[in-house]
């Protein structure tokens, strides 16, 4: 068809008949072309009739653009009236007309851009044999600005481009059905990674619900439309910010539907370019499939964006909608019959989306829907959101304990089971095991496909968590898999024993021992042991376990001098300083970055029983002075603890008239 009207020396259109709906207005077109309308007063030109004739059915159909785009010269003609195309494009364009108002109207500025560049194509044929293209643009582009135009065989909505296209993934094959060439098209554009479903409803459907893999880039954040669409993009994406800066222009083509202010930009997994897509409750609807800016200043800069972007967290539901229809009633249908699991899963995943573009507020409204759509499913209790909008579905179920929502979630979905959260980098199996869900981390395991060291954004492992939370039946199912690091360190360089030394858990203390596997003094960043750890909190049982073991360093300092012995004296722990006091190795009087001694804190913190246990050993420099010149029986009197002071007079072996830097006196200070 496009071979036939490349040969044409001139194309008309025919518009119809001028009826009064539309009389005057292709003359009307004519004088804006030769800008006559503004200087002629007594004529105003009649916009709404112009616009009528723009939603003449010949602006509609699909097969008509071959006409236009391969005419040497094409001209436009109503009732009488006929007026070159070139002119036709220019006066509409001088016109500044809005096209929003009707669906009919969205595609007119890309058919002004066939009819207006008509006459500078080359037509040749392609190198390809018995294959002729104007070689417009490639066939995804074209579909980007057509696939909302008429026909009455379906099909014929790809077919009528390809005669247009530079590219050829495509024959016309019309014992191809609709629903599979579909199908077909969409893999073509995004990939394999996809799935792609035409629902049922009748077998012309043009609807495609696709669901990917992929991750947001940023939000159109500023529209300008003529025959273009300049826009503006705000990334929110650090990959984008980092390649791109905070926000680009892109100058696209017109599109079948237009787009708008706060459209979200996405890249799908498998595609070649990003997608724009418009939120509708609990999908997302595609606007721009495959976006290609115009300037190729702007495409070496999107190449690099996409070549950089390896991560793809989020599960995009998207429609791809061909018809001409109000996107309300869309998206009123397309969740009808969405079974309130279903929808709780989708509006989950919207949140998740929702919190990239960093709409905090609005993600965790979502969010909440969510979580009530899944008790409702399960009956479950009402739990307490806090704003884990980084959260996927199956870790929230896993990390609350919903072994139902686990069980379907990977039965009916075939979620990833180890696919980490966008915001702390934990898995299902973190989750739960931090949280104690013994029966959700037995489920987990079982699948084999879930990596038993994974590691957070702060490198703390399932077994860390376990261990710190004080969940031990988890502890021992993880040892059991043979298959976990037992010392692993995280930011901090604590490991699972230093994690249950400090909050007190000893039979996880037991079990991590009983392995051979650990360094019993290992030290963190603060060069705490996990004795330290011990001593710091009180933790007698702890401390005796580790100190049978023979392998830790009683007197190890950590980063402000402090020993084991010196915490455990600041914080009163008389049953571990008289387990510390056992060992010989012991320094009784040692002396931290602050020069404070064990008898100094005890006194200065009111200790009195452990005052006593330090005097008792004849091992402390009574009157011993710290950077300050401070004494212990100073800190005792300025802190009013009568009765240590009464035991250090007792010894005679402090000076009572001592002074320290400012000259005070222990007499002074009370």
């Amino acid at each position: 068809m496009a071979k036939i009207y490349s040969n044409a020396h001139r194309v008309i259109v025919w518009l119809g008949n001028e009826t009064e709906e539309i009389k005057g207005a292709l003359e009307d077109i004519r004088l804006a072309a030769n800008e006559e309308s503004t200087k002629d007063s007594n004529k105003e030109t009649n916009k709404q009739a112009i616009l009528k004739l723009l939603e003449q059915q010949w602006f509609r159909r699909i097969w008509v653009l071959q006409e236009v785009a391969a005419a040497r010269h094409v001209v436009m003609m109503c009732g009488p009236t006929q007026i070159d195309g070139y002119a036709f494009c220019l006066g509409l364009k001088s016109l500044s007309l809005s096209y929003t108002a009707s669906p009919n109207l969205q595609t007119i500025p890309s058919v002004v851009y066939l009819i207006e560049r008509a006459g500078l194509r080359s037509k040749h044929t392609s190198p390809l044999p018995e294959r002729f293209s104007l070689n417009i643009r490639c066939l995804v582009e074209l579909i980007d600005m057509f696939h909302a135009r008429e026909a009455t065989d379906v099909r014929d909505k790809v077919y009528a481009l390809l005669g247009m296209s530079s590219d050829d993934p495509i024959e016309a094959d019309y014992k191809v059905s609709w629903k599979e060439l579909f199908q077909k098209l969409v893999k073509f554009i995004l990939g394999n990674y996809i799935s792609v479903e035409i629902p049922d409803d009748s077998d012309d459907s043009q609807r495609a619900v696709i669901k990917s893999k992929g991750c947001v880039l940023g939000q159109v954040s500023l529209v300008e439309s003529d025959d273009r669409q300049n826009v503006i993009i705000t990334f929110t994406s650090k990959n984008a910010g980092w390649c791109l800066g905070d926000e680009m222009k892109w100058t696209l083509q017109a599109s079948a539907k237009s787009i708008q202010e706060r459209d979200i930009v996405c890249f799908l997994q498998g595609a070649s370019k990003p997608t724009i897509i418009r939120l509708y409750k609990d999908h997302f609807a595609i606007i721009v499939i495959a976006v290609t800016p115009l300037k190729e200043s702007e495409s070496p800069k999107q190449l690099e964006l996409l070549k950089s972007i390896t991560h793809f967290p989020r599960d995009f539901l998207l429609v791809w909608n061909w018809e001409q229809l109000l996107e309300e009633s869309q998206d009123r249908e397309e969740s009808k019959n969405w079974m309130s699991f279903d929808q709780a899963t989708k509006t989950w995943n919207v949140a998740l989306i929702l919190g990239d573009l960093e709409e905090y507020e609005t993600a965790e409204k979502r969010l909440r829907e969510a979580i009530k759509g899944y008790e409702i499913a399960f009956g479950q209790k009402q739990s307490i959101l806090k704003s884990q909008y980084g959260l996927t579905p199956l870790s929230w179920a896993a990390g609350n304990g919903y072994i139902d929502v686990v069980n379907l979630l990977l039965a009916k979905y075939s979620i990833d089971p180890d696919l980490k959260d966008h915001q702390y980098g934990r898995t299902p199996l973190s989750w739960a095991a931090g949280d104690g869900n013994e029966a959700i981390v037995k489920l987990l395991l079982e699948t084999g496909k879930v990596e038993f060291d994974s590691k957070d954004n702060y490198n703390q492992t399932p077994l860390s968590w376990a261990a710190k939370k004080g969940h031990e039946a988890i502890v021992k199912l993880l040892l059991e898999t043979g298959k976990v690091e037992v010392d692993s360190k995280d930011d901090y360089s604590q490991t699972p024993l230093s994690w249950a030394a400090e909050k007190g858990h000893e039979d996880i203390i037991k079990l991590l021992l009983e392995t051979g596997k650990v360094e019993v003094d290992s030290k963190d960043n603060g060069s705490r042991t996990s004795l330290w750890w011990a001593t710091e909190n009180g933790h007698k049982a702890i401390v005796k376990l580790l100190l049978e073991t023979g392998k830790v360093e009683v007197n190890s300092e950590d980063n402000g001098g402090q020993t084991p012995l010196s915490r455990a004296a600041q914080k009163g722990h008389e049953g571990v300083i008289k387990l510390l006091l056992e060992i010989s190795k012991v320094k009784v009087d040692s002396k931290d970055d602050y020069n404070q001694t064990p008898l100094s804190w005890a006194a200065e913190k009111g200790h009195e029983g452990v005052v006593k246990l330090l005097l008792e050993t004849s091992k402390v420099e009574v009157d011993s002075k710290d950077n300050r010149s401070r004494t212990s029986l100073s800190w005792a009197a300025e802190n009013g603890h009568e009765a240590i002071v009464k035991l250090l007079l007792e010894t005679s072996k402090v000076e009572v008239d001592s002074k320290d830097n400012y000259n005070q006196t222990p007499l002074s200070l009370t």
